[in-house]
Parts: C-alpha cells; sequence; structure tokens
C-alpha cells in the first residue's frame, strides 16, 4: 500500500486541491492562508485544520517554502506505458529520463513539459525521484496534470515506442547534430540523461539520433532540467508553425520558469 505524503506550497497545494484524482487526507493550513485562497477550494475536504506557520515548520523539511499550507494525500495513480499508449496522444512528444533522481530536477522537468504540452514524463522505478512534496513543489501544479510513468527498463521501453511509431532522440553534448536542424516527426520521444553523467551508454546506442543544445563555450552543459525547458521548446517550436515572438498558438505567453 502507498504511504500518504505531504505536499506544500500554495501552488502545488491548490492543484492537489482542485484534482478529482488526488486522494486527499487531510489539509493543515493557516487563518491567512485560507482566507486567501477562499472557502470554495476547501468545500470537498472532510479533514482541514487551521494550524500556525511554526507547526508547518516543524512537520516539513527545513528547506520547504509552505506558504502556510500542507495537504496530506495518497500518491496519484499513474497510467502504464502500455495503458497511455493506448490512448489517443496525437503529436505529443514524450520526454524519457535515464536517471534522474535529485526531485528538484523532476519537478522542473515536469513543469516544463506540461508548458510544452507534452504527452507524458518517462522515469525507471529504481534510480529515480519517487512523488514527493519537493518535486511537486518545484512542479508548480504540473505533477497532477502530467502523467509520470515508470517503467523498469528503459532500453526495452525504447524498443517498444519505436514499435509504437516513436523516433527517439538522445541529448548529448558531443552529438554532432544540433537539436535546431532536426525536422521532426509527428510521434517524438527525447530522451534525457543524469546529470553528469549524460545518457548511459546503452540508452543511447538505441536512440534513433543523437542531438546537442548549442551553447557558448563559457560554460560546459546546462542543468538537466534547464535543458530539458530548452529542448521542449525548440520541439514544441519546430511542430507549432503559429509559434511566434515567444507565444504559443493560442495567443497565451510562455509561462516563466520562477515563482511559487
Amino acid at each position: 500500500m502507498k504511504h500518504p505524503l505531504i505536499l506544500y506550497g500554495k501552488h502545488a497545494s491548490v492543484a492537489a486541491l482542485s484534482n478529482p484524482m488526488r486522494k486527499i487526507k487531510r489539509v493543515l493550513v493557516t487563518k491567512n492562508t485560507r482566507e486567501e485562497l477562499g472557502d470554495k477550494l476547501f468545500s470537498g475536504v472532510k479533514n482541514v485544520a487551521i494550524t500556525e506557520g511554526k507547526k508547518l515548520d516543524d512537520l516539513l523539511p527545513r528547506e520547504a517554502v509552505h506558504q502556510g499550507i500542507a495537504v496530506e494525500c495518497e500518491p496519484l495513480s499513474q497510467p502504464s506505458l502500455a495503458e497511455w499508449l493506448a490512448e489517443n496522444h496525437a503529436n505529443q512528444p514524450l520526454l524519457l529520463l535515464d536517471q534522474v533522481t535529485d526531485p528538484h530536477n523532476v519537478g522542473a522537468i515536469l513543469r516544463s513539459a506540461a508548458a510544452f504540452d507534452c504527452g507524458a514524463v518517462i522515469t525507471l522505478e529504481r534510480n529515480a525521484g519517487d512523488e514527493s512534496g519537493t518535486m511537486a513543489k518545484a512542479a508548480s501544479g504540473a505533477l497532477e496534470i502530467m502523467p509520470l510513468i515508470a517503467v523498469g527498463n528503459l532500453a526495452q521501453t525504447i524498443e517498444l515506442l519505436k514499435k509504437a511509431g516513436y523516433w527517439i532522440y538522445g541529448l548529448d553534448g558531443e552529438a554532432k547534430q544540433t537539436i535546431g536542424s532536426v525536422k521532426f516527426d509527428a510521434n517524438t520521444a527525447l530522451v534525457l540523461g543524469a546529470e553528469g553523467r549524460g545518457l548511459r551508454r546503452l540508452t543511447a546506442e538505441r536512440c534513433d539520433m543523437l542531438v546537442k543544445l548549442p551553447i557558448s563555450d563559457k560554460m560546459e552543459s546546462l542543468n538537466v532540467s534547464n535543458a530539458a525547458a530548452v529542448a521542449l521548446y525548440e520541439l514544441y517550436r519546430a511542430q507549432s508553425p503559429a509559434l511566434s515572438g515567444g507565444r504559443l498558438p493560442h495567443g497565451k505567453a510562455i509561462p516563466a520558469q520562477g515563482g511559487e
């Protein structure tokens, strides 16, 4: 049985409370934050306790910025890859993470994946970040809307995706071809490796093509979550002819990566 987890921060908490698929155990919230968020948000929650900020400080990790609210809940039930593939996800790219473990990075990647209309993020069952308050805070609500699919073997998953019609691109700083020069297929999967080590050899060998992000020689590399954001933007731009001037086709400005 999955153990409850505690989410915190306004964006992550509001998203969780607004998600009908999220099973809420209880909410701890300060008086000021409850008044700010409004009664409607808490109307469907049976256990809401008004507390003090100091008690939330004691409950949560030292570095947690809770903004006056914490939500104890069950982890989300995620689809299997087979279940996801059985649904219709036309023109929605996939993002595969090869042993990316830092929950801050995974959360930030989920946020970028949602911003650029990915279909799902795929991680390994082992050597990958589990759902956590830290991940949810970094995802800023994206954890509630972006499928996070765990698989046992990434190499086998890549082969399965190829059979399903996906073209697999591995992001590698040593690649000869830049991502901006690629003409992407409709069904595309991007693979990112762990920070420092990058893609594992067997993972890289199974990709259809390795591509790189061109960056200044003043820096050796980008943080994996930043690399994911840039790569997903390039993919989104390439597949969206209407995209121009930093705006999405429907006119909404591209979300900033900072904030709560």
